[in-house]
């Protein structure tokens, strides 16, 4: 998994076990972040990511999986993906 900055330049990344889910890697991965926005597929959306990066002061980009019961807001039109699995 790798994070990259708005240009896909690398910052940092994580080697894990093949079947691993992504977001196993993804608190080391953030831990001192220092960004105005963390764009993110689907499969980081976990709230306790989105505390996180609120926390940090990091806006999250991350759109919503469908099965959620109340779906947070994302802006669609930063869709691209800044961290990578």
């Amino acid at each position: 998994m790798a994070l990259t900055d708005a240009l896909g330049n690398l910052i940092n990344f994580r080697l894990l076990p093949g079947k691993a889910h992504d977001l196993r890697g993804t608190a080391a991965l953030i831990d001192g972040l220092n960004c105005g926005q963390f764009l993110a597929d689907r499969a980081f959306d976990a709230n306790w990511l989105r505390d996180a990066l609120t926390d940090a002061g990091i806006e999250a980009v991350i759109p919503p999986k469908s099965n959620r019961r109340f779906p947070a807001d994302f802006d669609r039109d930063r869709r691209c993906c800044a961290i990578h699995a």
